[in-house]
């Protein structure tokens, strides 16, 4: 098994994009990765190259994201910043994330100094502490014997980021339910004290699990082969301070579905009850038996 604080070492890597003119990033690739990029990982690398252009008393409240085209595992990413404003109070800036010379995503994102204001938040939901649920680690590796072999090694693989579902599921033999979920999470080992990488960990974690809520009234699964499915676009707002090592629940809801994409919404909470982060994506849901 490998060591925790050796994956949690990689995810920072990873997400620590190297400047190489004032305005141009170059993300680096997940080791071991094959075929298509994760599209969190793009994110929080466009995210990462963003916040670096901003000083750190304004930091990231808002992003928005559309993607164009799947990224590939065989090449770097590199990111082209572009300043569009600076006032005394906000700051917004564009990304390109470009591949081979194309874009693969775009992003924008909005940048705060300090200030107070009114105040009021959704209720966290009522559900079990991670301490009472197990890891999709150990979800995983009990439904070993049904992972196809060209999956199992993606399926069964190490992840720096643990997941704890509140209602587990089988990827496999999926059965239809209501279109909610509720999953803790964090990183498997400590993160460093820079709240701008906390912040590019919360965006790389919020494209997880969020797609399949929409799949969830249909009983399908993108590993079973009967459905396409990609991100189209991704927002996160912001709200509050936080720390992505410590549990967050990630409670996920889509209200539509239909043309072939869904609409999934969700919400970070801290253990007690601070909502600090919000999240809205919709996703290409294409079901490969229909024509």
């Amino acid at each position: 098994m490998q060591d925790p604080a050796a994956l949690v070492a990689q995810l920072t890597t990873l997400l620590d994009v190297e400047q190489l003119d004032p305005d141009l990033y170059r993300g680096s690739r997940q080791p071991g990765g094959v075929g298509r990029v994760f599209g969190g990982q793009v994110v929080a690398q466009a995210l990462q190259a963003a916040q670096r252009s901003v000083e750190a008393e304004k930091p990231a409240h808002s992003l928005h994201c559309y993607f164009m085209r799947p990224g590939s595992e065989d090449h770097p990413i590199l990111y082209r910043v572009h300043r569009d404003f600076d006032g005394r109070s906000f700051a917004t800036r564009r990304v390109v994330a470009l591949q081979n010379d194309q874009p693969i995503l775009t992003l924008t994102a909005s940048f705060q100094r300090a200030a107070t204001g009114f105040h009021h938040q959704a209720p966290m939901p009522q559900v079990p502490p991670p301490d009472a649920l197990r890891s999709e680690g150990e979800l995983r590796e009990a439904l070993r014997d049904q992972v196809p072999d060209k999956l199992r090694r993606f399926f069964l693989r190490a992840r720096p980021v643990e997941i704890r579902p509140v209602t587990p599921r089988n990827w496999f033999a999926p059965a239809p339910a209501d279109p909610v979920q509720h999953s803790w999470l964090r990183t498997v080992a400590p993160l460093p004290d820079e709240p701008a990488l906390h912040r590019a960990v919360l965006a790389y974690a919020s494209d997880m699990t969020l797609l399949g809520t929409s799949l969830l009234p249909h009983g399908a699964s993108w590993l079973t082969g009967e459905v396409q499915t990609a991100s189209l676009d991704h927002a996160v707002w912001l709200h509050e301070p936080f720390r992505a090592d410590d549990w967050l629940l990630y409670t996920t809801d889509s209200p539509w579905a239909g043309h072939a994409r869904g609409l999934n919404r969700g919400r970070f909470y801290t253990s007690d009850g601070r909502l600090v982060a919000s999240v809205v994506q919709e996703g290409l849901i294409r079901a490969n038996n229909l024509r």
